[in-house]
């Protein structure tokens, strides 16, 4: 699996969405699952399976699936 399937994976998982629906441009707000809470929890196991720890700004930051890819790729995770 690589680590797009990973991240697919995740969002679905945190945000108990279709992974049909992890697109890039699924984006935060866009749909009511992903709220502030389901946020928090994405963010948890993205640093948990991608061993990142990632700062503030890209949290705040991460707004869509496309996005997610691009603040991972500032931490070395190849896409």
């Amino acid at each position: 699996m690589n680590n797009e399937q990973k991240l697919r994976e995740i969002f679905a998982e945190a945000l108990q969405i279709d992974i049909e629906q992890v697109t890039d441009g699924l984006s935060y707000n866009g749909i009511p699952e992903w709220d502030s809470i389901a946020h928090m929890t994405l963010i948890a196991e993205i640093d948990n399976v991608f061993d990142t720890m990632l700062d503030t700004d890209d949290v705040l930051d991460m707004s869509s699936f496309a996005k997610a890819k691009e603040i991972l790729a500032k931490y070395d995770v190849q896409f």
